[in-house]
């Protein structure tokens, strides 16, 4: 019998209440971890990373001197979500997504939402993820974002939170199905004994999703890379190979009679929809940095005259940006005309004089936060920051205030994890992905990643942070399970 060590933690846990029985949702996972050898669980996960090295699953750490590539770090205890749970994730992701989408039509075009006041004009239009060379393009079904990974935890009082929005090049999907993957092929046993529901479908409906966002009849799809030293290079391929489109770099494209073609070994082949993996200030030398060596000469003109479609669209970052999140559930409210069903964490807008004050007078519990910063990087997490770190961050917070956003800590839910010395909690969160083509598509999960540390609150692999495969269980007759027929 394995044991859980909760030691008295005063978080949410996902598998255990606070009397220590678990969650109905746990049920045949908890009698099977009653059962297990805790020496083969723990030969099961050196084979996990025997395996994920094989693959080439590999990442850097921040702060890390020797630069040398590690496994993605893999916790084999699942995380696991009802039906019922899971439908209103999957309502209020949609909904999120969809207002996301209207404002970035919305403001390059009409301003209304500026011009109602409803968002500050100055915060949107000199941003600096605003593009203007994007005003008053028209594109297919009105779609910037046709990839959106929405980060959500779950607080102390069991509600779930919407964190930030990613709609630039959100990325960890390849993460999730090969987590899907390595728990079928370790404990075959489990998905026998439950319904839950796959993962496998997402690469198709990423196609249909790429495919639809363009008016052309069976249109050529490609990948576009920065190239293998992206940390971010295996979802890149991965994501190709699974969709059976190719996988290219800048060198391999170039713009001709209006159109974007792509080098082959029978000659130029014309490119209708790029799946770009790289920010917009390298797409197109020609038009943003001129020291871009990963984008393509004169991409932005075929682009805004309709010849080509990128997904995401350019200067869909203004949308995910720190010091829009906070209106997002406004935006639902305008273009919607409904309340939010998935609500934000409560935000202070250091740029507001009465905001900054409170979060300077409440430093030691507040999350700061820069407003383009991504990966984890760039924050203050005041209940474990020394005092040094705090008074460092109370002078950048008086420098620029409009650079940061800052949050109250949240209670971050935990889920039993395999360290050291057996199980104990650990931080979590969740990041779903929905595809917005002809329809707004989700496959049920997503990525549960997982603060390895103790006590540590920030997830990011980037930092240290590990990874869990998440299953949403569905009812015998709604789902087929992983591996049956599409």
């Amino acid at each position: 019998m394995i044991k859980i060590d909760l030691s008295d933690s005063p978080f949410f846990d996902e598998m255990l209440m606070a009397d220590g029985t678990h969650r109905s949702h746990y049920q045949a996972y908890w009698q099977w971890l009653q059962q297990a050898d805790q020496q083969a669980v723990q030969r099961k996960k050196e084979e996990a990373a025997l395996l994920f090295h094989r693959v080439g699953i590999t990442f850097n750490v921040y702060g890390e001197d020797d630069g040398a590539e590690r496994l993605i770090p893999f916790d084999s205890v699942p995380r696991i979500i009802p039906a019922s749970e899971w439908q209103m994730l999957d309502r209020g992701i949609r909904q999120r997504v969809q207002a996301l989408n209207a404002f970035l039509h919305d403001i390059y075009h009409d301003q209304k939402i500026l011009k109602a006041g409803i968002v500050p004009a100055e915060q949107v239009l000199a941003n600096d993820q605003y593009q203007p060379c994007m005003q008053g393009i028209d594109l297919h079904r009105d779609t910037y974002a046709h990839i959106a990974g929405t980060d959500m935890v779950r607080g102390g009082d069991g509600e779930y939170y919407v964190l930030e929005d990613n709609l630039r090049t959100p990325s960890g999907v390849s993460y999730m199905m090969e987590n899907r993957k390595m728990m079928m092929r370790l404990y075959p046993e489990l998905f026998a004994e439950q319904r839950i529901a796959p993962v496998s479908r997402y690469p198709s409906h990423l196609l249909q999703t790429l495919r639809e966002s363009t008016t052309v009849n069976d249109p050529t799809v490609v990948v576009l890379t920065p190239g293998r030293f992206n940390s971010a290079y295996f979802e890149h391929s991965f994501l190709a190979q699974q969709m059976g489109v190719e996988l290219v770099e800048s060198v391999d494209l170039f713009v001709k009679d209006g159109a974007v073609f792509m080098r082959t070994t029978a000659g130029p082949c014309k490119i209708d929809v790029i799946y770009r993996r790289i920010d917009d200030a390298f797409l197109d030398p020609l038009a943003f940095r001129a020291d871009s060596m990963l984008g393509v000469p004169g991409l932005l003109s075929v682009y805004r005259a309709g010849g080509v479609v990128l997904a995401n669209a350019i200067g869909t970052g203004v949308a995910d940006d720190k010091s829009i999140y906070p209106y997002v559930p406004e935006m639902i409210r305008y273009y919607l005309a409904e309340d939010p069903i998935l609500n934000n964490v409560p935000t202070w807008q250091c740029r507001k004089e009465s905001d900054l004050s409170f979060v300077l007078a409440n430093l030691e519990r507040m999350v700061v936060k820069e407003v383009h910063g991504a990966g984890g990087y760039g924050m203050l997490i005041g209940p474990t920051a020394s005092k040094a770190e705090i008074e460092r961050f109370r002078q950048l917070l008086k420098t620029r205030p409009e650079n940061y956003i800052a949050q109250e800590t949240l209670a971050l839910s935990t889920c039993p994890t395999f360290v050291e010395n057996g199980l104990a909690p650990r931080h979590i969160d969740l990041r779903p992905f929905a595809l917005t083509g002809a329809e707004i598509r989700l496959v049920p999960g997503g990525l549960t990643r997982v603060a390895l540390a103790e006590g540590s609150l920030v997830v990011n692999s980037s930092q240290g942070g590990g990874t869990k495969d998440t299953w949403v269980l569905e009812e015998e007759s709604e789902v087929p399970t992983e591996g049956d027929a599409c």
